[in-house]
C-alpha cells in the first residue's frame, strides 16, 4: 500500500518554505525545549512468532513464540517522539498499582524518561495493548484497560502535580494526547489550558470523541479525519477541501482555538488558521503499518509551534515525520537525522 501525490510537483515546490540553513537550525533549537505529554501512557507489547499449522481444538493458527517485546505505547510513544527531536519531555499519566505499571516504569527509566508526571491509582490497571505479528503480518490485538474517568481524588492529585511541574521549569509546549482511557477529563483539560495561557504556553490536542468539544482555547486541534467528521457529526468526504475548510472554522468558533490541523491519511495533511489553509499532499511511501504515526505527526508539530514556524511549515514537517514512521512495523519514534535527510532529498528533487 502507498501513499501518492495529489499536487503536481511543480506545485509541490511552494511547500518548501524552509531553506537547508534555517532547518538545520530549527532542528538544533528542538533540543532546547520541554515538552509536557499529558494523556493516556500504555504498553505496547509484542508477540512476535510463527504460523506453522493450524490448532486441532478449533480452526485457529497456532502462533509459535520467538520474541515477546514491551514498548511504551500511547502516549508514551508521543513523548518518545518528542525525546527522538532532541527536546525533553515530561510524561504526565495515571496508572494502575500493579506489576505492569513496574514494568512501565522500567521502560521510561531505560529510555531516560522521567517518572516525575505518574501518578499511580490502586483501583486502576495499567493499560497493556499486545499485538500478535507473524512474518510482518499483524494478526490479532489484546487490549487490557479501564476506561472510566479517573476518580476525584486522583484528578486532584494529578492535576497538582501537572500545575508544579508547569509552573517549576521552563515549558515550551503541552500536548493532550487523548486516547480516552479516562486519564483526561473536562475539568482537567480547562485547568490546564487556563495556567498555560497564562503562562503563554501554547497548547496542543490529538482529540478522542469523549472529549472532542472540551478542548477550548486550544492553540493547535489535530483530529484524523474519522474524528473530525464524528466529532462534528459531518457528512463530507477527505478530499472535500471545501467541507474541511468550513469544518475548522466551525471548530475554531466553537472552541476559540487558533489553528486546525486534520490528518488525511493517503491525502496528506490539511491545516487551517484564522487567514488562510493549506492542503499539505502525502509524499509516496511503501506503508508498513500506520501505528503510531498520528503520535509523530503531534509531537513533530509541538516542537514546530514552539519555534513559532507558521501553519504551512508546521503542517508539512509534521507531515513528513509521519510518512516516515509508517514505513516501520510497530510503533516507533521519529528519527531526527533521517526526517532532516528526507526533507534536504524531497526538496532536491522537486526544484
Amino acid at each position: 500500500m502507498c501513499c501518492f501525490f495529489y499536487l503536481y510537483l511543480n506545485k509541490f515546490k511552494i511547500y518548501f518554505t524552509v531553506g537547508k540553513e534555517n532547518i538545520n537550525k530549527l532542528f538544533d533549537k528542538f533540543n532546547q525545549y520541554n515538552v509536557i505529554v499529558i494523556g493516556d501512557v500504555m504498553i505496547d507489547t509484542y508477540f512476535w512468532g510463527k504460523v506453522e499449522r493450524i490448532s486441532p481444538e478449533a480452526p485457529v493458527p497456532i502462533i509459535s513464540r520467538s520474541d515477546i517485546e514491551h514498548r511504551l505505547g500511547g502516549a508514551g510513544n508521543v513523548a518518545l517522539n518528542v525525546q527522538s527531536l532532541g527536546a525533553t519531555p515530561f510524561l504526565c499519566s495515571v496508572i494502575g498499582d500493579d506489576d505492569k505499571s513496574v514494568v512501565l516504569k522500567n521502560l521510561l527509566k531505560k529510555r531516560g524518561l522521567s517518572d516525575i508526571g505518574i501518578v499511580t491509582d490502586s483501583d486502576r490497571i495499567t493499560t497493556i495493548k499486545t499485538r500478535v505479528i507473524s512474518d510482518n503480518q499483524h494478526l490479532l490485538r489484546i487490549d487490557e484497560e479501564i476506561t472510566e474517568n479517573i476518580p476525584t481524588k486522583t484528578q486532584d492529585i494529578f492535576i497538582d502535580k501537572l500545575k508544579t511541574i508547569i509552573l517549576g521549569r521552563k515549558i515550551d509546549a503541552i500536548i493532550f494526547e487523548d486516547y480516552d482511557k479516562g486519564v483526561i477529563t473536562s475539568n482537567l483539560i480547562s485547568q490546564i489550558v487556563e495556567i498555560a495561557k497564562s503562562n503563554n504556553i501554547p497548547t496542543l490536542v490529538d482529540p478522542k470523541k469523549r472529549n472532542f468539544m472540551d478542548y477550548k482555547g486550544v492553540t493547535l486541534f489535530k483530529p484524523n479525519f474519522k474524528e473530525l467528521v464524528e466529532g462534528l457529526k459531518l457528512d463530507i468526504g477527505k478530499n472535500d477541501f471545501k467541507g474541511l475548510h468550513e469544518a475548522s472554522n466551525q471548530l475554531r468558533d466553537k472552541l476559540g482555538i487558533e489553528m486546525v490541523m486534520a490528518t488525511l491519511s493517503e491525502l496528506g495533511i490539511y491545516i487551517s488558521d484564522n487567514g488562510s489553509y493549506h492542503n499539505i499532499p502525502a509524499e509516496i511511501r511503501d506503508i508498513a503499518d500506520v501505528s503510531g504515526a498520528g503520535d509523530t505527526v503531534i509531537s513533530t508539530a509541538s516542537l514546530c509551534l514552539a519555534a513559532s514556524l507558521p501553519p504551512k511549515d508546521i503542517a508539512y514537517i509534521s507531515n513528513l515525520a509521519g510518512g516516515i514512521v509508517c514505513e516501520k512495523v510497530g510503533v516507533v519514534p521519529i528519527d531526527k537525522e533521517l526526517l532532516k535527510e528526507e526533507y534536504f532529498r524531497i526538496k532536491e528533487e522537486t526544484q
